[in-house]
């Protein structure tokens, strides 16, 4: 028997919850007086996989990720906040390397297990040197405590406002399986991933080739649905690990029910994280959710919510609480997609209330001060029902104030 009880996240639990896992956040000094090198480490081997960034730019440490989850497994995650270590050419590979393989010596693994990730400014030199000397004086501190999280959590921030973290647990066959994760992101985020970090660890058992399926489309229901600012950076990555210490029959093949419970679980956790990284958008004011509703397919409806999400005409509307809905039919009609304006609905509001302004293609007649109102909340709805097929898909994305211009202009000074 496989169950599944309703997902929710349990904002007391952590990292540290899962069987298995310690972690740690430190200073390392390339942050000013702040932590910024984490650590989650797994006392046994794990499955292991990750997505990536798919700008053409790809930082350091992706691409020795890359390299060394080749197989499947991994045990340590190291992730440094500050530098991106990102077009940093051979000195930055080095410096990744040496994450990677001091690591692996104080903890007596071999350094293919370790993921290393970064996040800060492009095109900086990497302080090696000094990370490797925070390494060897923090790795000794892991630990199951729930402080330990919470450090690891806020070590990858960078422009964020506030630690994103989430926990869950679920039951397999009378088995509870804990799943844990934290996330950084707040600008250059983009469907295919932005500029936003997300760390997962689970104890179930399950194949490192399960496992890949599982994450890949778990991010493109979730992390890849959300976008703030239309830039896809060269550090974007989703890791996750599971330790199999839940001991449940081992999860082998995508027809079992079991894995269609984990994969449940799973996009419930990444779209959680994906949906607090939207929420902290850089001078964001508003967070809005995106429906493109009774489409042919469900390819052609990612395209057409990606197009309106991410149309700077209509996020600058949405801040200035204007309903000029024409930009979002103008936005969808230019998904390169079929888009039959003439069969679609659309409908704007808040969160509890939605007004139709427009019907099968034909504009209605509606409160326009009332509209306004709506568009002062802090969650906006959008629905577009095309009236094409059977298919919904949702995304998520912020407004863009003037708060963001102002930040961005002046990120590096």
């Amino acid at each position: 028997m496989v169950f599944s009880k309703q997902s929710k996240t349990n904002m007391n639990k952590n990292l540290t919850h899962v069987r298995g896992i310690k972690c740690w956040g430190t200073h390392s000094g390339v942050k000013s007086m702040r932590r910024d090198l984490a650590f989650i480490y797994s006392e046994v081997p794990c499955a292991a996989a990750a997505t990536y960034t798919r700008n053409k730019v790809q930082a350091e440490p992706l691409k020795l990720t890359q390299k060394h989850l080749a197989d499947g497994r991994a045990q340590f995650i190291i992730c440094n906040a500050g530098n991106a270590n990102a077009c940093t050419g051979t000195q930055g590979y080095k410096g990744a390397e040496a994450m990677a393989t001091t690591a692996a010596e104080l903890l007596g693994i071999d350094k293919e297990m370790v993921i290393v990730a970064s996040t800060g400014i492009i095109g900086e030199p990497f302080p090696t040197d000094d990370i490797v000397n925070a390494i060897q004086e923090n790795i000794h501190k892991l630990s199951n405590l729930e402080k330990a999280s919470a450090f690891a959590a806020n070590a990858i921030l960078t422009t964020d406002t506030f630690a994103k973290e989430g926990f869950l647990d679920f039951q397999i066959n009378d088995i509870t399986v804990n799943m844990a994760g934290i996330a950084k992101g707040s600008g250059m985020i983009h469907p295919n991933m932005g500029t936003m970090l997300a760390f997962i660890v689970c104890d179930i058992a399950i194949e490192p080739q399960i496992l890949d399926k599982a994450v890949k489309e778990a991010v493109d229901y979730s992390f890849n649905m959300i976008t703030v600012d239309g830039d896809t950076s060269t550090n974007d990555m989703v890791a996750v690990m599971c330790n199999g210490l839940a001991e449940n029959q081992m999860i082998n093949d995508t027809a079992q029910p079991e894995y269609e419970v984990f994969v449940d679980k799973l996009k419930f956790m990444m779209l959680h994280l994906a949906k607090l990284i939207v929420s902290d958008g850089e001078g964001s004011s508003k967070f809005v959710e995106y429906r493109v509703s009774k489409a042919a397919s469900e390819a052609s409806a990612r395209k057409i919510i990606r197009s309106i999400s991410d149309s700077t005409l209509v996020k600058t509307a949405l801040f200035g609480r204007d309903p000029n809905w024409g930009r979002i039919i103008a936005a969808a009609g230019n998904a390169g997609v079929a888009f039959n304006y003439k069969k679609a609905n659309l409908y704007i509001g808040d969160n509890e209330n939605m007004i139709k302004v427009l019907e099968r293609g034909a504009p209605l007649s509606y409160d326009r001060n009332y509209a306004k109102k709506l568009l002062r909340e802090a969650h906006i709805r959008i629905n577009l029902e095309l009236n094409t097929g059977k298919n919904d898909i949702i995304g998520y994305g912020s407004d863009l104030t003037t708060d963001y211009i102002l930040f961005n202009a002046v990120y590096t000074t």
